[in-house]
């Protein structure tokens, strides 16, 4: 239905932009000329905001935006302006406000209805093209709109102030709220206990979303203080997750989120920031239990983001890929029909694999009821019981079953992905690589991560101290643009730096960190209350356009790490190697912002819990000085225990004498006896001071354990 003649979506960069490039409606991205159009022609601005990954924008792309009936209201009585919100997360973010404040909920599509200088009056999320789903018909909206606009401005203007201070109203944080104290971290705790789901593992019910944050406060806080009803959450909820239908059981890598509350079935799209973060939470909490099956998901989560989401080339993690490929198909590239499972399989694989993963003639999809979702319904041991064969026979029967499987999958049409390298995001990634390489002794994804550092680092970080926030476009053919780093791009690349200069004890990795915290201080830090703003402070007249000069603070994990909780991380990390009191004041005065009210955001605060375990627990570095087996062996024993505020370098005798350390360690190890001695050694310092170097690992680990036990007794 869409037209041959391209609309100015033409030129844009975004993928979800010229996705709708074809479409009857006069679109327009967000600038000046948009508003500019609106205010000269009196009409009120049609705003969608939606992302390439999302099933219901495509949804209401193909019902709604390809209609020539739809088309022709739309560009007679309003500018329309249509925004990717992975490129354009601080309009998002602000809409969305508006968008809950009007109707209750918010989600993609976003459908917002603004007066022709960009503020709110209206808006939702899906509309259909009949009435139905117990939501009126999209052309009825437009019409309703575009009437009450003109003959009833007042109201509509006086709607858009109301929003408008509920936009301002939401996560503004004027002020200190209280004082910061550890209890916090309890508070945060008791929240994600008090909507734990233990049946079904996770937090809350369906919708079920993974929340990564949470579960890494629960395992460090387990490692601290050995509380078994911990273990079990964090153990249930993530062996739960795996077995279901939320991971992929052929290729890896878990999609978005569960429609049910038993991670049965999934909204399929993958995105790389959830990968990354539940790639952490699989690898801690392989630290925190030794089991084999946390490790082996945190690998094959690796090999899916390294077949699927990775620029091999040049380095990058792309953003995301779609569930499906039209409106008619959910997810189908993903699920089986019991004759497709028959069809690439012997019968003897088949009877295996069907048992495993529940495949039957009916399965778990409305859309059609023969597809089944791959879940782990039963063991191999059981399956061994029930045909009577071995369990290594079994074993084999599923490995070959899966590999066929996946390879018959690899053959149908693949849900697009998206190109697009995010600063951010893959900094998240990067961290994410590199503690799994640290942990279970990986050498390629150490590489590809610092290879993905070192692009964001040439071709994103500006000799200006500027960040961008878009690396590279999905589409090769589409024009580059200099798109501005929000609060969280800088963060996370801090965070990644400081991760990048303890994976390599490479000193301009630490250099590149507090040059971009540095900046992230100045460009967003409010210096009277405390606390980053997601955008950088306004220079100049210019005056921001719609709501966009409204000022958040970001506490809340939605889905990416918190902003500011991020920042006060990377500013108590930077501390802990500098003794620069200035990144502590300003990582305090951040927590101060929350700390009144940060028991009433529960789990979703969980990054800000794991801030607070970095600004009350005293930081440890274990700096392992030498070269051979002694020092891998002592380098291993340092790595083995979780802690979140716990840090591992490894140097060789050279790099130490090169002056490879920061200030706050450049001040102290140089001066011990055994670096000139030229002996192997782990030297522990916390709090500013160094132990006495240890040479046996089983000695090593000794006052590692009490490091934590202690830390957690002063905590209480």
């Amino acid at each position: 239905m869409s037209t041959s003649t391209l609309n100015s979506l033409s030129k844009a960069s975004s993928a979800y932009l010229r996705s709708a490039m074809h479409q009857p409606i006069q679109w327009r991205e967000w600038g000046e000329e948009a508003f500019a159009v609106a205010q000269r022609e009196n009409k009120p601005i049609l705003l969608d905001i939606g992302a390439v990954w999302c099933h219901w924008c495509h949804v209401m792309d193909r019902e709604s935006y390809d209609s020539p009936e739809i088309a022709q209201i739309v560009n007679e009585r309003f500018v329309a302006v249509k925004v990717d919100r992975d490129e354009r997360p601080d309009i998002d973010s602000r809409y969305q406000v508006a968008v809950s404040s009007i109707s209750g909920q918010g989600g993609w599509p976003l459908t917002a209805f603004l007066t022709p200088d960009g503020k709110p009056f209206y808006g939702g999320t899906y509309f259909p093209p009949d009435d139905s789903y117990g939501r009126p018909s999209f052309k009825r909206v437009l019409l309703s709109i575009a009437n009450a606009y003109h003959e009833k401005n007042d109201d509509v203007v006086e709607q858009a102030k109301m929003v408008e201070s509920a936009i301002s109203q939401a996560e503004s944080f004027a002020g200190k709220s209280g004082d910061f104290s550890p209890s916090v971290i309890d508070a945060i705790v008791k929240s994600a206990l008090g909507m734990y789901d233990p049946q079904n593992g996770g937090f809350g019910s369906a919708p079920k979303f993974p929340h990564p944050a949470t579960l890494d406060l629960l395992i460090d806080q387990y490692v601290r203080a050995g509380d078994e009803e911990l273990r079990n959450v964090f153990v249930n909820t993530l062996e739960k997750m795996a077995r279901g239908g939320v991971y992929d059981q052929l290729a890896g890598g878990f999609h978005r989120y569960s429609v049910d509350e038993r991670w049965g079935v999934p909204h399929f799209e993958k995105m790389c920031y959830d990968n990354s973060e539940l790639l952490k939470n699989y690898v801690h909490a392989y630290q925190a239990t030794g089991s084999e099956v946390f490790a082996g998901v945190a690998e094959d989560i690796i090999r899916w983001m390294d077949e699927w989401l990775s620029d091999r080339e040049r380095g990058g993690f792309y953003a995301s890929q779609d569930a499906d490929l039209s409106m008619d198909d959910d997810g189908d590239y993903f699920t089986w029909t019991l004759a497709e499972t028959r069809a690439v399989l012997t019968e003897e694989e088949s009877s295996v694999a069907c048992l495993y993963f529940d495949i039957n003639e009916i399965g778990e999809m409305h859309h059609n009821p023969a597809k089944n979702v791959l879940y782990v319904r039963t063991s191999t041991a059981d399956i061994a019981k029930r045909l009577n064969l071995p369990l290594s026979r079994i074993e084999s029967l599923l490995q070959s079953a899966k590999q066929k499987m996946y390879a018959a999958r690899l053959r149908r049409p693949t849900p697009y992905v998206d190109k697009t390298v995010y600063v951010g995001w893959n900094a998240l990634c990067v961290s994410a690589y590199l503690e799994t390489a640290k942990v279970l002794t990986l050498e390629s994804p150490r590489h590809f991560a610092l290879r993905s550092l070192d692009r964001i680092l040439a071709e994103g970080w500006h000799a200006d101290a500027e960040l961008l926030h878009v690396l590279a476009y999905s589409d090769a053919a589409a024009e580059r643009r200099n798109v501005p780093a929000v609060l969280d791009d800088y963060a996370f690349t801090v965070v990644a730096c400081l991760d990048a200069y303890e994976s390599t004890a490479d000193l301009s990795y630490f250099n590149f960190a507090q040059r971009i915290a540095d900046a992230m201080v100045e460009r967003f830090f409010d210096p009277v209350a405390g606390g980053f703003f997601d955008t950088p402070k306004p220079v100049g007249l210019a005056q921001p356009l719609g709501v966009l000069g409204t000022h958040r603070k970001p506490f809340q994990d939605s889905p990416t790490p918190a902003g500011n909780s991020v920042a006060a991380v990377g500013l108590l990390r930077l501390y802990a190697y500098t003794n620069d009191q200035g990144y502590y004041d300003r990582a305090e005065q951040t927590m101060e912002v929350l700390a009144g009210m940060a028991g009433r955001y529960g789990l979703f605060a969980s990054t800000y819990g794991i801030a607070a375990v970095h600004l009350s627990q005293p930081h440890t570095q274990v700096v392992v000085i030498g070269d051979g087996a002694l020092a891998q062996q002592l380098y291993r024993t340092a790595v083995k225990p979780f802690s979140l505020s716990k840090a591992v370098l490894k140097l060789s005798h050279e790099q130490t004498v090169s002056q490879n350390l920061p200030p706050a360690l450049a001040a102290t190890l140089p001066h011990l006896p055994i670096i000139n001695q030229g002996k192997t050694a782990a030297v522990i310092c916390s709090g500013f001071s160094c132990q006495a170097p240890i040479c046996d690992p089983e000695e090593l680990a000794k006052p590692l354990r009490h490091n934590l036990t202690t830390s957690q007794e002063s905590k209480k």
